[in-house]
């Protein structure tokens, strides 16, 4: 049995903070006394314009005793460059001084960390992370929706799934939710549910790729090509660049090319 595929479940990371709502984060944590000053929400703004610019803004205020908001900067910087695994990193080594001068942005750092190692496709050490975060935030439902991610890069579908239920119950209207519980119950086998799920998170969102990706994979399990084949066009319509639409492509690939009709 194989667990979530990576790559529909990171383009779902919307409900993660990276990379997009990494910067989102970064305004909400503008609030905070130690990152509330003109200097991080210019940087910020950079790195929307310029990842490398920011970059470099960032790290020469940095040096010159810009303490944690530069750091923080730099980290997001370097997401939006691609560049996950350092990002990942230096967001870890935010977590000292986070704790000792601003505790309450902690388990947003871990968050961030975990999803940056996420994309840098160290699952174990997201997971370890975000072990921790749960602890700390256990009715934060980004949070637990985040764990089962890295749960089903390990192919651990169970747990998966347990997270996502407890994530549903503190926020029913999630559809990426819906979406990734309905991955998880197709891996243990409950194609009823999964289509349930699905369907339940076309109805809160009707465009989602990742549902649209997942009712047409059941639908091709189930051998409704016909229905298979639409849904999965539709996802590379919606979301051409997409992880999503890459595995929806080779579904089609299967039933064109290899003539698994």
């Amino acid at each position: 049995m194989t667990g979530f595929k990576i790559a529909s479940l990171l383009a779902i990371a919307s409900l993660a903070l990276l990379p997009e709502a990494a910067l989102a984060a970064g305004d909400a944590m503008q609030k905070s006394r130690v990152l509330e000053d003109e200097a991080y929400r210019d940087c910020l703004a950079q790195i929307r314009k310029d990842p490398e610019e920011g970059f470099a803004q960032a790290q020469v205020w940095q040096a010159t005793g810009g303490g944690l908001p530069a750091a923080h900067c730099a980290a997001l910087a370097l997401v939006e460059l691609k560049h996950y695994g350092d990002a990942a990193d230096r967001l870890e080594k935010l977590l000292p001084e986070a704790e000792k001068h601003a505790p309450h942005l902690t388990v947003a750092i871990l968050d961030q960390a975990a999803n940056a190692w996420l994309l840098a496709e160290r699952p174990v050490r997201a997971r370890e992370l975000l072990d921790i975060a749960v602890k700390a935030a256990p009715d934060q439902p980004d949070i637990l929706i985040d764990r089962a991610v890295a749960l089903g890069a390990l192919q651990q579908d169970a747990a998966a799934r347990a997270d996502l239920d407890r994530a549903l119950s503190l926020d029913p209207t999630r559809a990426e939710a819906y979406a990734l519980r309905a991955s998880a119950r197709r891996h243990l086998r409950d194609a009823a549910g999964a289509m349930e799920d699905v369907e339940t998170a076309l109805a809160i969102e009707p465009r989602l790729p990742e549902a649209l990706l997942e009712r047409g994979i059941l639908k091709f399990d189930k051998g409704d090509r016909k229905g298979a084949r639409a849904d999965l066009i539709q996802v590379r319509l919606i979301a051409p660049d997409s992880p999503s639409a890459v595995t929806a492509g080779k579904y089609i690939e299967r039933m064109d090319v290899k003539g698994e009709r």
